[in-house]
């Protein structure tokens, strides 16, 4: 077996060219490229056994970049929530599933909050959304028994959305939930 030779030292330009790179392929926050960046700096680390200085210069040239990208910006967490935001909830997630989401991925909590939908009739779409994936409600082969109802409730419930959203959508008729669903997309 061939050794393979380590990465390159994480200098600035190091971590720019690498910073590029990821911003090309995907959507991010500035604190999932830091993520990125650090973890391309610690499997340097593995593979070298550098001194804590070096690492800290590292992470340090990392955070650097992160500023240096949004000032100009190459990310920006507003418009990365609000696509992400808008992708999920034609999806079927609930605004609280929204949150989560974009709270794992490093957004801030304002910043979150400004993104998700308010209008009410979103919220409906996506749990509409939800029942037509499941296969429950409007979109379901029978109505739902007792049993199989409460079941439908514990899976929206799961996903974030309120009782009161999960039996609005589950009591729909097909050609009104199809509705409703056309009506927000066309938004």
């Amino acid at each position: 077996m061939v050794d393979k030779p380590p990465p390159p030292t994480p200098t600035a330009s190091v971590l720019h060219d690498a910073a590029l790179r990821h911003l090309a392929r995907y959507a991010t926050t500035q604190t999932g490229l830091l993520r990125v960046l650090d973890r391309r700096i610690m499997r340097w680390a593995r593979a070298v056994t550098p001194d804590d200085e070096a690492i800290s210069a590292g992470k340090a040239a990392a955070r650097a970049e992160i500023v240096r990208l949004a000032n100009a910006g190459l990310l920006d967490d507003a418009a990365f929530a609000a696509t992400r935001a808008q992708s999920l909830s034609r999806a079927g997630k609930s605004r609280r599933g929204i949150a989560a989401h974009l709270a794992i991925r490093g957004v801030a909590s304002a910043v979150a909050q400004d993104a998700l939908p308010d209008d009410p009739d979103v919220e409906l779409a996506a749990a509409i959304a939800l029942a037509r994936r499941r296969r429950v409600g409007p979109f379901g082969a029978a109505p739902l028994d007792p049993a199989q109802k409460l079941r439908a409730l514990g899976s929206f419930a799961r996903a974030g959305f309120s009782q009161d959203m999960a039996q609005r959508a589950l009591g729909m008729d097909r050609v009104e939930a199809e509705a409703v669903l056309h009506r927000v997309r066309a938004l």
